[in-house]
Protein backbone atom coordinates (compact mmCIF):
# COMPACT_ATOMS: atom_id res chain seq x y z
CA UNK A 1 0.00 0.00 0.00
CA UNK A 2 1.33 3.57 -0.69
CA UNK A 3 0.62 5.55 1.80
CA UNK A 4 1.42 9.52 1.55
CA UNK A 5 0.45 10.51 4.76
CA UNK A 6 -1.79 10.12 7.98
CA UNK A 7 -4.00 11.94 10.11
CA UNK A 8 -4.21 10.15 13.58
CA UNK A 9 -7.12 11.90 14.81
CA UNK A 10 -10.47 13.71 13.52
CA UNK A 11 -13.90 13.95 14.73
CA UNK A 12 -15.50 15.12 11.10
CA UNK A 13 -14.48 12.47 8.49
CA UNK A 14 -16.42 9.50 9.95
CA UNK A 15 -20.25 10.65 10.93
CA UNK A 16 -20.65 10.10 14.56
CA UNK A 17 -17.17 8.38 15.14
CA UNK A 18 -13.47 9.32 15.81
CA UNK A 19 -11.02 8.20 13.38
CA UNK A 20 -7.61 8.12 12.14
CA UNK A 21 -7.24 9.24 7.92
CA UNK A 22 -5.10 7.40 5.75
CA UNK A 23 -3.87 9.28 3.03
CA UNK A 24 -3.00 6.49 -0.58
CA UNK A 25 -0.85 8.15 -2.87
CA UNK A 26 -1.50 8.77 -6.40
CA UNK A 27 -4.86 9.81 -8.49
CA UNK A 28 -6.60 8.97 -11.61
CA UNK A 29 -7.90 12.24 -12.40
CA UNK A 30 -6.63 15.63 -12.32
CA UNK A 31 -9.27 17.86 -10.79
CA UNK A 32 -8.65 21.45 -11.10
CA UNK A 33 -9.42 22.36 -7.33
CA UNK A 34 -8.21 19.23 -5.90
CA UNK A 35 -6.23 20.70 -2.95
CA UNK A 36 -3.69 17.45 -2.32
CA UNK A 37 -1.69 17.91 -5.61
CA UNK A 38 1.07 16.13 -3.29
CA UNK A 39 -1.07 12.65 -3.21
CA UNK A 40 -2.26 13.49 -7.09
CA UNK A 41 1.18 13.63 -8.55
CA UNK A 42 3.34 11.17 -6.28
CA UNK A 43 6.74 13.35 -7.36
CA UNK A 44 5.64 16.70 -5.20
CA UNK A 45 5.59 14.99 -2.38
CA UNK A 46 8.70 15.76 -1.08
CA UNK A 47 8.19 19.16 -2.08
CA UNK A 48 5.00 19.52 0.14
CA UNK A 49 4.52 19.18 4.13
CA UNK A 50 1.06 19.04 4.17
CA UNK A 51 -2.00 16.96 2.95
CA UNK A 52 -6.04 17.80 3.77
CA UNK A 53 -8.54 15.75 5.02
CA UNK A 54 -11.89 15.04 3.11
CA UNK A 55 -13.49 17.91 5.94
CA UNK A 56 -11.07 20.54 4.74
CA UNK A 57 -8.64 20.29 7.85
CA UNK A 58 -4.86 20.86 6.65
CA UNK A 59 -2.74 18.08 8.21
CA UNK A 60 1.27 17.45 8.47
CA UNK A 61 2.31 14.85 5.63
CA UNK A 62 4.11 11.43 6.28
CA UNK A 63 6.15 11.31 3.13
CA UNK A 64 7.08 7.47 2.58
CA UNK A 65 4.62 6.61 5.62
CA UNK A 66 5.71 2.84 5.81
CA UNK A 67 2.39 0.63 6.00
CA UNK A 68 4.13 -1.38 9.16
CA UNK A 69 4.58 1.98 11.19
CA UNK A 70 0.25 2.42 10.19
CA UNK A 71 -0.59 -0.73 12.19
CA UNK A 72 1.83 -0.03 14.74
CA UNK A 73 0.06 2.79 15.41
CA UNK A 74 -3.39 1.40 14.79
CA UNK A 75 -2.72 -1.58 16.75
CA UNK A 76 -1.80 1.25 19.76
CA UNK A 77 -4.95 2.69 19.38
CA UNK A 78 -7.45 -0.02 19.49
CA UNK A 79 -10.52 1.12 22.07
CA UNK A 80 -9.56 4.56 21.38
CA UNK A 81 -10.48 5.18 17.89
CA UNK A 82 -13.51 3.84 16.58
CA UNK A 83 -12.50 3.69 12.65
CA UNK A 84 -10.55 4.54 9.92
CA UNK A 85 -11.08 6.42 6.73
CA UNK A 86 -9.62 5.47 4.12
CA UNK A 87 -8.90 8.30 1.42
CA UNK A 88 -6.48 9.78 -1.38
CA UNK A 89 -5.12 10.35 -4.08
CA UNK A 90 -7.86 7.55 -5.17
CA UNK A 91 -7.76 4.26 -3.01
CA UNK A 92 -8.70 2.14 -5.80
CA UNK A 93 -5.78 2.26 -7.64
CA UNK A 94 -4.05 0.38 -5.08
CA UNK A 95 -4.25 -3.33 -5.76
CA UNK A 96 -3.99 -4.23 -2.41
CA UNK A 97 -6.41 -2.10 -1.23
CA UNK A 98 -9.33 -5.29 0.16
CA UNK A 99 -6.31 -7.24 1.57
CA UNK A 100 -5.18 -3.68 3.41
CA UNK A 101 -8.84 -2.73 4.83
CA UNK A 102 -8.75 -6.93 6.09
CA UNK A 103 -5.49 -6.42 8.32
CA UNK A 104 -7.47 -3.11 9.34
CA UNK A 105 -10.36 -4.90 10.30
CA UNK A 106 -9.10 -7.96 12.10
CA UNK A 107 -8.31 -4.95 14.63
CA UNK A 108 -11.96 -4.41 14.85
CA UNK A 109 -11.74 -0.98 13.47
CA UNK A 110 -14.68 -0.04 11.18
CA UNK A 111 -13.60 1.34 7.49
CA UNK A 112 -14.75 4.32 5.59
CA UNK A 113 -13.50 4.89 1.97
CA UNK A 114 -13.49 7.72 0.01
CA UNK A 115 -13.73 7.39 -3.56
CA UNK A 116 -14.24 9.62 -7.12
CA UNK A 117 -16.09 5.95 -8.54
CA UNK A 118 -14.05 5.31 -11.22
CA UNK A 119 -13.22 1.83 -10.07
CA UNK A 120 -16.64 0.20 -9.95
CA UNK A 121 -15.64 -3.38 -9.96
CA UNK A 122 -13.56 -2.85 -6.29
CA UNK A 123 -16.13 -0.98 -4.94
CA UNK A 124 -18.48 -3.92 -5.82
CA UNK A 125 -15.98 -6.40 -4.20
CA UNK A 126 -15.46 -4.50 -0.82
CA UNK A 127 -19.30 -4.57 -0.72
CA UNK A 128 -19.75 -7.74 -1.53
CA UNK A 129 -17.00 -8.89 1.42
CA UNK A 130 -18.01 -6.40 3.72
CA UNK A 131 -14.55 -4.76 3.70
CA UNK A 132 -16.32 -1.14 4.25
CA UNK A 133 -18.67 0.04 6.46
CA UNK A 134 -19.33 3.57 5.59
CA UNK A 135 -19.11 5.09 1.50
CA UNK A 136 -18.12 8.82 0.31
CA UNK A 137 -18.19 9.38 -3.37
CA UNK A 138 -17.29 12.65 -5.23
CA UNK A 139 -19.50 13.10 -7.76
CA UNK A 140 -17.27 15.49 -9.89
CA UNK A 141 -19.73 17.02 -12.58
CA UNK A 142 -22.25 16.28 -15.04
CA UNK A 143 -21.17 13.99 -17.62
CA UNK A 144 -20.40 16.45 -20.17
CA UNK A 145 -17.91 18.21 -18.29
CA UNK A 146 -16.91 15.23 -16.58
CA UNK A 147 -13.41 15.37 -18.54
CA UNK A 148 -13.38 19.39 -18.05
CA UNK A 149 -13.58 19.00 -14.33
CA UNK A 150 -11.11 16.29 -13.83
CA UNK A 151 -8.52 16.60 -16.72
CA UNK A 152 -8.87 13.41 -17.52
CA UNK A 153 -10.89 11.15 -19.97
CA UNK A 154 -13.54 9.47 -18.21
CA UNK A 155 -15.91 6.18 -18.95
CA UNK A 156 -18.99 7.73 -17.39
CA UNK A 157 -20.45 4.29 -17.20
CA UNK A 158 -18.09 2.96 -14.80
CA UNK A 159 -19.26 6.25 -12.52
CA UNK A 160 -22.69 5.42 -12.89
CA UNK A 161 -22.18 1.89 -11.71
CA UNK A 162 -20.41 3.10 -8.93
CA UNK A 163 -23.45 5.19 -8.19
CA UNK A 164 -25.98 2.00 -8.49
CA UNK A 165 -23.60 -0.08 -6.22
CA UNK A 166 -23.11 2.47 -3.28
CA UNK A 167 -26.86 3.56 -3.70
CA UNK A 168 -27.86 -0.37 -3.37
CA UNK A 169 -25.09 -1.42 -0.77
CA UNK A 170 -27.36 -1.28 2.17
CA UNK A 171 -24.89 1.00 3.81
CA UNK A 172 -24.60 4.47 5.14
CA UNK A 173 -22.79 6.62 2.33
CA UNK A 174 -22.98 10.11 0.85
CA UNK A 175 -22.13 11.82 -2.63
CA UNK A 176 -19.64 14.58 -2.68
CA UNK A 177 -19.38 17.78 -4.94
CA UNK A 178 -17.28 20.85 -4.54
CA UNK A 179 -18.69 23.95 -6.20
CA UNK A 180 -16.30 25.80 -8.16
CA UNK A 181 -17.46 29.12 -9.86
CA UNK A 182 -16.35 28.98 -13.51
CA UNK A 183 -16.69 25.26 -13.24
CA UNK A 184 -20.22 23.86 -11.79
CA UNK A 185 -23.39 26.15 -11.90
CA UNK A 186 -27.33 25.78 -11.05
CA UNK A 187 -27.75 23.82 -14.24
CA UNK A 188 -25.08 21.66 -13.54
CA UNK A 189 -25.76 20.66 -9.97
CA UNK A 190 -29.80 19.46 -11.40
CA UNK A 191 -28.07 17.25 -13.94
CA UNK A 192 -25.79 16.11 -11.73
CA UNK A 193 -28.83 15.50 -9.18
CA UNK A 194 -30.43 13.79 -11.31
CA UNK A 195 -27.46 10.75 -11.45
CA UNK A 196 -27.99 10.32 -8.11
CA UNK A 197 -31.63 10.80 -7.80
CA UNK A 198 -33.81 9.24 -4.40
CA UNK A 199 -29.85 9.20 -2.74
CA UNK A 200 -29.73 9.60 0.95
CA UNK A 201 -27.71 12.24 1.58
CA UNK A 202 -25.29 14.64 -1.22
CA UNK A 203 -23.06 17.17 0.31
CA UNK A 204 -21.83 20.52 -1.39
CA UNK A 205 -18.10 21.41 -0.30
CA UNK A 206 -17.47 24.94 -1.09
CA UNK A 207 -14.07 25.72 -3.28
CA UNK A 208 -11.15 26.12 -1.39
CA UNK A 209 -8.96 29.06 -3.31
CA UNK A 210 -6.35 30.27 -1.09
CA UNK A 211 -4.32 26.47 -0.87
CA UNK A 212 -1.96 24.69 -3.47
CA UNK A 213 -4.37 23.50 -5.64
CA UNK A 214 -3.39 20.99 -8.94
CA UNK A 215 -4.45 24.06 -11.53
CA UNK A 216 -2.94 26.90 -10.63
CA UNK A 217 -4.84 29.04 -11.97
CA UNK A 218 -7.81 28.63 -10.12
CA UNK A 219 -5.47 30.22 -6.84
CA UNK A 220 -6.78 32.95 -5.57
CA UNK A 221 -10.52 32.48 -7.41
CA UNK A 222 -13.08 34.15 -5.68
CA UNK A 223 -15.97 30.73 -4.41
CA UNK A 224 -19.37 30.97 -4.02
CA UNK A 225 -20.74 33.02 -1.14
CA UNK A 226 -23.09 31.25 1.83
CA UNK A 227 -26.16 32.33 -0.24
CA UNK A 228 -25.10 31.13 -3.42
CA UNK A 229 -23.86 27.69 -1.86
CA UNK A 230 -27.65 27.70 -0.08
CA UNK A 231 -29.21 28.56 -4.00
CA UNK A 232 -26.91 25.18 -4.87
CA UNK A 233 -28.16 22.99 -2.15
CA UNK A 234 -31.71 23.84 -2.73
CA UNK A 235 -31.37 22.29 -6.00
CA UNK A 236 -29.66 19.43 -4.73
CA UNK A 237 -32.25 18.85 -2.51
CA UNK A 238 -35.05 18.41 -5.11
CA UNK A 239 -33.17 14.97 -6.44
CA UNK A 240 -32.15 13.61 -2.45
CA UNK A 241 -33.20 13.15 0.54
CA UNK A 242 -31.10 15.58 2.08
CA UNK A 243 -28.12 17.78 0.39
CA UNK A 244 -26.37 20.28 2.47
CA UNK A 245 -23.86 22.77 2.48
CA UNK A 246 -20.55 21.35 4.41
Amino acid sequence: MLIGGLQKFSLLDYPGRVSAIVFTQGCNFRCQFCYNPMLVRPVRVSKSKYAQSASGERQKDHPGFKEDDLFVFLKSRAGKLDAVVITGGEPGLQKDLPEFIKKIKALGFLVKLDTNGSYPEILARLVKEKLVDYLAMDLKAPVEKYQAVTGKKVDFNNIKKSVKIIMQSGLPYEFRTTAVPGLLNKDDLAAMGKIIKGADKWYLQNFKSKLELVDRKLEGRVPYNARQMKELAEIGSKFVKKCEVR
